[in-house]
């Protein structure tokens, strides 16, 4: 997936086409894929981790630390 966009953004000037979309679908369908397949492992739902997800952004964005480095912010 991200020698794809890699590519795009390189070879193409960051231009996503029809072909590249298409191929772009594809890999999101298989990251969508196994992550759907880890969360059925670890019992939780992907609502579960979208939730989380976005309590935690929203955290950030209170306090100011929605840019940077780091997983802890």
């Amino acid at each position: 997936m991200a020698g794809k966009i890699k590519k795009i953004f390189r070879d193409k000037g960051g231009v996503i086409g029809e072909a590249e979309l298409e191929a772009l679908k594809g890999e999101l369908g298989d990251v969508l894929w196994y992550l759907a397949q880890v969360c059925t492992e670890l019992g939780l739902s992907l609502d579960d981790v979208a939730g989380y997800n976005l309590e935690k952004l929203f955290s950030r964005l209170e306090r100011g630390k929605i840019g940077g480095d780091g997983d802890n912010r």
